[in-house]
């Protein structure tokens, strides 16, 4: 009882510290009641194939941190760093390049720490710093399906193959680090740093490390040709009999929510009143999915808003582009802001965010819609 009674009091604040997860309960347990489903069918609304995968892809980067190969690599890259400006434009490629292949919210927890020890040596405007790498993530993360979660389930959902996903998101994801790098340069001066101090060493597990690189390569492979399921299966085994923190320190929380989403937002676009709605937009015209997702992403995150506008268009070139570019401009636009922001510690950062962030979605938006014209996407 004494034990019942403890975690009754810890639920509470523990609710309070996962807002996104009290919303999808209370959104559920409200579709419920005003559109009830069989508890049986509900499972059948989730994409299973983009769970397993990301199930899957966060125990291998897990894996990857564990080894230390993360933080080894970004001490040693910043040793030769002269400059505040160098110092930004180094840590933006880092994050960028690491949110390609490890996801956008991976990066930022490998990056954003580093940025922090780095400011503990020599002062940095720290609250630039947090933002840039913010929207870094977010503009690496477009090119391959491995960078976000709505890359990944518009890959599995879509049945490409990985090159030609990649490939067609290739001209955003270049175009954006190009405007990040030209951006950085101007928030960012030419003061001369001191990061002599950075001595630390970082212990390096090699066969963890050479493992988890081909486990890696494998799973993305079986990942492609949709038998996500079978190589979860063997990341589960080998490394629960291996290495079984890299099991279990995974966030099941975030699965978690993710497959809430998929119960959620697929309940509610089925209502008649939400397929009525977005009949207005007339989502098979190319032009109209395209800024539907890119302001829906604004209202609702880039995540949610691909959940909900796939079950209207299957254009997923012109869907992927838009919530793309939905992640930059306000926090919400991307679960990678919040998580920057968060992990920054500090004050007043929410005002400087947006006014950096909501201009370069404005640009973004019009990038976007320009390539998607020049490459044919636009109808």
């Amino acid at each position: 009882m004494h034990r019942l009674g403890d975690l009754a009091r810890r639920v509470p604040g523990w609710l309070a510290a996962e807002p996104l997860l009290v919303i999808l309960l209370l959104a559920g347990a409200a579709l419920q009641v005003a559109a009830p489903r069989p508890w049986h069918t509900l499972p059948a609304l989730v994409d299973w194939q983009t769970v397993l995968t990301l199930a899957g892809l966060m125990m291998l980067t897990h894996a990857i941190q564990m080894s230390g190969a993360l933080d080894a690599l970004a001490h040693r890259l910043l040793q030769h760093v002269a400059t505040e400006r160098a110092l930004a434009c180094l840590l933006v490629l880092f994050a960028a390049v690491l949110a390609t292949v490890l996801t956008n919210d991976v990066a930022l927890f490998v990056v954003i720490p580093l940025a922090r020890s780095l400011h503990k040596l020599n002062p940095l405007p720290l609250k630039r710093l947090v933002i840039v790498i913010a929207l870094a993530v977010n503009a690496g993360s477009v090119l391959t399906p491995l960078g976000n979660p709505q890359n990944l389930f518009l890959w599995q959902s879509s049945g490409v193959s990985f090159g030609t996903f990649t490939w067609t998101l290739a001209p955003l994801a270049l175009v954006l680090c190009a405007l990040l790098a030209g951006l950085t340069t101007l928030l960012f001066g030419s003061r001369r740093l001191d990061l002599s101090g950075d001595h630390a060493g970082h212990a390096l597990d090699r066969p963890v490390l050479a493992v988890t690189v081909c486990a890696f390569i494998v799973f993305v492979v079986l990942a492609d040709l949709h038998r996500a399921g079978w190589a979860l299966m063997a990341v589960v085994l080998g490394y629960g009999l291996w290495r079984p923190k890299v099991v279990t320190g995974v966030d099941g929380l975030l699965l978690a929510i993710f497959m809430l989403m998929f119960i959620v937002l697929r309940a509610a676009a089925a209502l008649p009143a939400v397929h009525t709605l977005l009949g207005y937009w007339h989502l098979a015209v190319p032009s109209h999915l395209y800024w539907a997702g890119a302001l829906l992403s604004q209202a609702i995150s880039n995540v949610p808003a691909t959940i909900v506008l796939v079950e209207f268009s299957h254009n997923w070139p012109v869907l992927a582009y838009a919530v793309s570019v939905g992640g930059f401009g306000v926090a919400i636009g991307s679960l990678a802001n919040l998580i920057a922001v968060r992990l920054s510690g500090e004050r007043g950062v929410w005002g400087l965010f947006h006014l950096i962030a909501v201009p370069f979605f404005v640009v973004a938006a019009a990038i976007g819609a320009a390539l998607l014209r020049w490459l044919g996407y636009w109808g």
